[in-house]
């Protein structure tokens, strides 16, 4: 097909849809008008992408049906369907699109915490490179639990919040490099370690298991998965598929910075229960079982409801219409 001769033809009936889009007040015969065009314009869309999928041309068209759908439908999506839709559908497509980056940052994350953790208990000298015994004794019989006794509970669980969601953003936004991602998982699972071996090494295991779990299991998660959407999108960047390397990236990042915004909600979550939970009068058992169910009802939304949205064609990216330009792909 010749896109300039197609152009040539039908731009007529496309210039008056968009005036009779604009226009305010319409008759029976400028709706009945309008809603013709809509259709014939409908069917040239289609023409174009299934012929000479023209990006430009595509993306005009587009944008120019979805201005005349609105004026025929009246239709305003309420905002709490929007965020609804964003939650439980978008959301989970997303997670479940990035979740073998999730589960690769999720096990880089616990190797690095289970090696350092038995260097650090097993060897002395290691410890006593990083931390005194007199600061090893006072991280292990006072500064861990204290550390979520401090202040009032809400403003810690604010502190912990904003924290906690401004590094998880950071590996989204950041993840393109390949190289934040990684840093900020070896480094957690180094802390991690540390702290463990120390507690460990003086007895206190137990201690952090019970200051731990509540909490962590949600809150590493979360990290993981922001690293994993990282990745995500780096990969794209370097192996953009049959898709040109900026189309590839930027469908990505729209795919991921979805799951930023739904990490800040997940991170919310666990930042209350560090705040209320880990360090309450409950006992331990209720406390960690309290962690496992948030943790537990993360996982589903994440693998059982993803996969769910995911076959019914739902990608976390925003909807065509509004992205609008399309691009042809090898077959």
């Amino acid at each position: 097909m010749d896109t300039d001769a197609f152009i040539a033809v039908h731009r007529e009936d496309w210039d008056r849809l968009a005036v009779l889009t604009r226009t305010r007040d319409l008759d029976a015969a400028g709706i009945d008008e309008l809603i013709a065009l809509y259709r014939r314009t409908a069917t040239h869309l289609s023409t174009v992408r299934s012929t000479n999928p023209d990006p430009v041309l595509t993306a005009r068209l587009s944008v120019l049906l979805q201005r005349a759908r609105l004026r025929i439908t009246g239709a305003r999506v309420p905002l709490w369907r929007r965020v609804r839709d964003m939650l439980w559908e978008d959301l989970p497509a997303a997670l479940h699109e990035a979740r073998w980056w999730v589960a690769g940052c999720a096990a880089l994350l616990l190797v690095t915490a289970l090696v350092s953790g038995l260097w650090f208990g097993l060897d002395p000298s290691a410890r006593s490179a990083v931390l005194t015994e007199a600061e090893q004794r006072r991280l292990a019989q006072h500064d861990f639990v204290g550390y979520y006794f401090q202040g009032e509970a809400s403003g810690f669980a604010a502190s912990v919040w904003t924290n906690n969601a401004w590094i998880a953003l950071q590996s989204v936004v950041l993840g393109v490099t390949g190289v934040w991602p990684a840093w900020m998982l070896l480094s957690n699972g180094l802390n991690i370690g540390l702290s463990g071996g120390v507690l460990a090494a003086h007895g206190h295991l137990g201690t952090l298991l019970v200051y731990l779990l509540p909490h962590g299991l949600l809150e590493l998660t979360a990290i993981c998965v922001g690293a994993g959407a990282g990745l995500r999108l780096f990969w794209a960047w370097v192996r953009p598929g049959p898709l040109p390397r900026a189309w590839a990236l930027a469908r990505a990042a729209r795919a991921m910075i979805t799951v930023g915004v739904g990490l800040v909600a997940v991170l919310l979550v666990s930042g209350v229960i560090e705040a209320f939970v880990t360090p309450s009068s409950l006992p331990a058992a209720v406390r960690i079982g309290i962690g496992v169910l948030a943790w537990a009802a993360f996982l589903a939304v994440m693998i059982v409801r993803g996969r769910r949205v995911s076959r019914a064609g739902i990608t976390g990216d925003l909807p065509e219409e509004v992205v609008g330009d399309q691009v042809a792909v090898a077959a």
